[in-house]
């Protein structure tokens, strides 16, 4: 990836032998590694278990979630929050676990859309919850910076699964809670 980077800075015109860009290539190919680790984590391997017995069967909530991705459409960052919410079905999930399953696919190439639902159908796949609900709340780089250059655009999603999706009150309820 180092000489990938090195490329693209000498394709740009600058000089990757000046001093504020001797390291830049190793420090950017560092850097996307990082941001999409995620493509090598294994989501079974991190719930790890964490799914435990319950007789609760009141709403879960874990809300203000944050996360980065890369856009898949121009590699450039979309930030925000994700409110996830699910009705236990006789087991609940351990609360970091909630995180870990966001932070997983938000650190993939991506579009919004596609990593709300990821986020929930694997939350459903592995709790076997009655409901599940996602929303996720992000600014995009690529539509602020570039395009349109819409500096306050904010885009929501969401995707409602089980008692989310086909109980209204449910969905009420979830969506109230995460104002």
């Amino acid at each position: 990836m180092e000489e990938h980077y090195k490329a693209l800075i000498k394709s740009i015109g600058e000089d990757i032998h000046r001093d504020g860009l001797k390291e830049t290539p190793l420090r950017a190919a560092r850097a996307l590694e990082y941001l999409t680790g995620g493509y090598k984590e294994d989501v079974h391997k991190v719930i790890n278990n964490a799914v435990f017995p319950s007789d609760n069967d009141e709403m879960i909530i874990v809300k203000d979630i944050e996360l980065y991705s890369l856009c898949e459409h121009h590699l450039l960052p979309f930030f925000g929050k994700c409110h996830v919410g699910y009705l236990p079905n006789g087991k609940i999930i351990g609360l970091s676990k909630v995180a870990r399953i966001v932070d997983i696919f938000a650190r993939r190439l991506q579009v919004q859309e596609n990593l709300t639902r990821q986020i929930a159908e694997t939350l459903q796949e592995h709790t076997g919850a009655k409901g599940v609900g996602v929303v996720i709340e992000a600014r995009h780089l690529c539509m602020m910076m570039r395009g349109v250059e819409k500096q306050n655009s904010i885009m929501k999603t969401s995707c409602m699964l089980g008692e989310f999706r086909r109980r209204n009150s449910t969905r009420s309820e979830f969506l109230s809670l995460i104002r």
